[in-house]
């Protein structure tokens, strides 16, 4: 496998930058990408360097879904053989305990757009186009965006994005709820890395994994039940150094020291 499907870079601020990496394909979506980009999304999740994460593509698009070559030959029993692939499945990223924010620089469709979905924040290149697609090729709403999406945008939003696979701009998006900020494109990536500088320099690692696991864990369980957990990991937050140092660094009028959140 070629690890130059996936750039990959460690700033010295905490900030780990992906850059999908077939731009004469637009970043088209293929096993190889996807097994190099969830690998490397988990070496950043257990990386003491790392505190936040931007991803972003290569060249105009970010990624236009999946590549048309594949796609060709997932007839029949090719569609069978993918299904029994031995894979993480494309909702990996909803389990990466750290912040993951999108840089969406053109181009964003099908696998892709649902990818940019389990982004925690998503930043988007005016003028950038998006569609799901699914309806117009025979197929139904993949990989779990039934899910995530009526989150994001209401079921009303939801059902006319799928069930149209209409083409929308970044500027709709942004009134949907798709994506959460547009930037000129040339501003877009310093955008990404800025938002995602700040996370890492002053939040709390730790914090920002149990956010992720309460957002995205009690979009299953009804509002008693939600509440139970969350008191309970207030209490363990209290307990925590991290708690202490947060209000000193406060008081003093300083940074915080958070440590590392490990692996």
């Amino acid at each position: 496998m070629s690890e130059d499907v996936v750039l990959h870079e460690v700033r010295d601020d905490g900030v780990g930058i992906l850059t999908l990496n077939r731009p004469d394909r637009m970043n088209a979506w293929t096993g190889e990408l996807e097994d190099r980009y969830f690998s490397l999304l988990e070496d950043f999740d257990r990386s003491d360097d790392v505190r936040a994460i931007v991803v972003t593509g290569a060249g105009r698009g970010f990624c236009p879904g999946a590549d048309m070559d594949l796609l060709q030959g997932l007839g029949g029993q090719g569609a069978g053989n993918l299904a029994a692939a031995d894979r993480k499945p494309v909702t990996f990223p909803l389990t990466v305990r750290k912040p993951l924010i999108g840089a969406i620089n053109g181009a964003c469709a099908g696998v892709g757009l649902v990818q940019a979905l389990m982004f925690d924040v998503r930043f988007a290149a005016a003028g950038a186009k998006f569609t799901f697609a699914f309806a117009r090729r025979g197929l139904i709403a993949e990989y779990g965006s039934s899910w995530i999406l009526p989150r994001l945008t209401g079921m009303s939003r939801a059902i006319d994005l799928l069930m149209s696979s209409r083409v929308f701009t970044s500027e709709e998006a942004l009134e949907l709820g798709v994506v959460n900020y547009v930037t000129p494109k040339e501003e877009l990536l310093d955008a990404a890395i800025a938002y995602a500088s700040d996370i890492a320099l002053n939040c709390s690692p730790t914090s920002i994994a149990v956010m992720k696991q309460q957002l995205y864990g009690h979009a299953l369980v009804d509002v008693d039940t939600a509440l139970a957990e969350s008191n309970k990991l207030m209490r363990e937050s209290l307990a925590r150094d991290d708690f202490k140092e947060g209000v000193k660094s406060y008081v003093e009028k300083r940074p915080p020291a958070f440590p590392p959140l490990g692996a």
